[in-house]
């Protein structure tokens, strides 16, 4: 376990889904939401950025300690939830780790790889996984000096301009394959995907 707070971002719309949720499809048997808090859950501990209640995603993490957090204006884009969810992060905490809920392939390995290289690279500001290729992917960790910067953050973004401004600052973790990459934002991405896990 790492004492590095895990902001999942759960609040975006699926707009590409045609009209079904992302986060509620079956992975393992459970909603991605769940199976994605689970595995960020034995790595740190979770705050989850929501849509408000009442949403099926809330329902999707019954029982599982996690912070929930709710943000009023996630139709603003990414970075609403997280200035909302930074919000929630202990005051001490000396680094916060992003990872987005949709990322199928994601690992409790690679996040504790991630977290470990925070370690490993002390002279970072930022560290994040990467494919196995080297190609810039999640999670995202940023040290506390940088937090007063995401929480300026305004659209949908991401924290990308943030990455910019201290790129010379990064440490990338390759990992696995497209785990640090692969996200399923339309009906055909999922059935690409399920097709080539049954193979």
């Amino acid at each position: 376990m790492t004492d590095i707070p895990i902001i999942l971002l759960a609040a975006g719309q699926s707009r590409r889904m045609a009209g079904t949720d992302k986060l509620m499809q079956s992975v393992d048997g459970m909603p991605l939401l769940r199976r994605s808090a689970q595995t960020a859950l034995q790595v740190g501990p979770v705050i989850v950025a929501l849509p408000p209640a009442p949403h099926p995603r809330q329902d999707a993490l019954k029982g599982m300690d996690v912070v929930a957090v709710e943000i009023p204006d996630a139709d603003e884009g990414m970075n609403a939830s997280l200035r909302g969810a930074l919000a929630h992060v202990p005051a001490d905490a000396r680094a916060v780790m992003v990872l987005l809920a949709d990322l199928p392939e994601i690992t409790v390995g690679d996040l504790k790889q991630v977290a470990e290289a925070v370690q490993e690279y002390p002279n970072c500001l930022i560290w994040r996984g990467a494919t196995a290729t080297g190609k810039p992917g999640h999670p995202v960790v940023f040290a506390r000096p940088l937090f007063k910067e995401l929480r300026q953050l305004t659209g949908d973004e991401g924290a990308q301009s943030v990455v910019q401004a201290h790129k010379n600052a990064v440490h990338l973790q390759p990992l696995p394959g497209q785990n640090a990459l692969l996200d399923l934002d339309t009906p055909e991405d999922w059935v690409r995907w399920r097709a080539g896990k049954a193979t």
